[in-house]
């Protein structure tokens, strides 16, 4: 399987994006899609998931601000940031996993892309 994700820039602080992320190679439409991001010193950081019933879960930390989505006719997942601020800087990930896999236990998953850079700077 692959995933390409795509749609990262630079952006001001209060700006907005939406990533995309291209699957093939495996069922995407009975696997879960998930985001992640590594920002500049830290961790891999879980952001959403969403399961193949498009059933949407968030961190307490991104509710509200992040909204993921799926078309399942074009093997995509979406991720829409609104309220961009510096500290949304980071690599942004997208990763699969088939039949439905837990979308928050990263280690878990099966198909991860090589990630879109975003910087949020005046």
């Amino acid at each position: 399987g692959q995933l390409v994700e795509s749609g990262g820039d630079l952006v001001q602080p209060g700006g907005s994006l939406r990533l995309s992320c291209a699957a093939s190679g495996f069922p995407f439409s009975t696997s879960s899609m998930s985001w992640a991001r590594q920002a500049p010193g830290k961790g891999l950081e879980w952001l959403s998931g969403i399961y193949s019933d498009g059933s949407t879960y968030y961190p307490e930390s991104m509710k509200g601000r992040f909204t993921i989505s799926r078309d399942n006719a074009k093997n995509t997942v979406y991720l829409q940031m609104n309220s961009l601020t510096p500290e949304d800087t980071a690599i942004y990930y997208c990763a699969s996993g088939e039949r439905d896999k837990k979308v928050d236990n990263l280690h878990g998953l099966d198909y991860w892309g090589r990630g879109t850079l975003v910087s949020v700077s005046c």
